[in-house]
């Protein structure tokens, strides 16, 4: 099986549960799946216990999926805690860059922020009082 190209073990799950075929099923009933014939003549005794083991094959995959989507839950979970943790982290770390800021920094900044006016796309010289660049 190649299970290279997913990411997670949700996607692996799902890929594997869209790839069972006859012979897993006929292993996990612990017999010949192939050679059971549901025909008319099937006893009422067979038919029962041919939907016993396919309600029981069912709920084991029922099982393994439902123990990969607890394990990727587990894994989001972590990665949001991270996540709030390096948030908190920065918020931290940027009101103390305001507070350690002077007023003209935070102003030069504020206004490379304001949308109203786009930032020049190349640096241009300071004028001279008389009108022409120095």
């Amino acid at each position: 099986m190649n299970t290279e190209m997913y990411q997670t073990p949700m996607e692996v799950a799902v890929y594997q549960l869209h790839n069972f075929n006859i012979s897993f099923f006929s292993s996990l009933l612990g017999g010949d799946v192939v050679s059971v014939k549901l025909d008319n003549s099937a006893s009422g005794a067979s038919v029962v216990a041919i939907d016993n083991k396919i309600e029981q094959a069912m709920d084991l995959v029922k099982n393994h999926l439902m123990y990969a989507v607890r394990e990727e839950v587990e894994i989001l979970k972590e990665q949001i805690r991270e996540l709030v943790e390096k948030n908190s982290q920065l918020e931290r770390e940027n009101t103390l860059l305001k507070t350690l800021a002077s007023p003209e920094q935070l102003e030069k900044f504020q206004s490379r922020l304001s949308p109203e006016e786009p930032a020049p796309e190349t640096p241009q010289a300071p004028e001279a009082p008389g009108g022409s660049a120095v």
